[in-house]
């Protein structure tokens, strides 16, 4: 499997919150997520900066 160095943060939502009613609703459950957790926000913005919409691939192990 090849995984671009880039993953769409919408596309990634989409796959984890399928029951949301939209894809903006389950961006905001991702980052209501994230902001719970601490420790998983720190690892997050240490493992690099990239554009607003996008995740790297050490950044979406991180989250799944």
């Amino acid at each position: 499997m090849i995984v671009r160095r880039t993953i769409l943060k919408q596309d990634l939502v989409k796959k984890l919150y399928p029951d949301s009613v939209s894809v903006d609703a389950a961006m905001q459950q991702l980052r209501r997520d994230i902001e719970l957790c601490p420790k998983l926000k720190e690892q997050i913005a240490n493992t690099g900066q990239t554009k607003r919409h996008y995740y790297n691939k050490q950044q979406l192990l991180l989250i799944l």
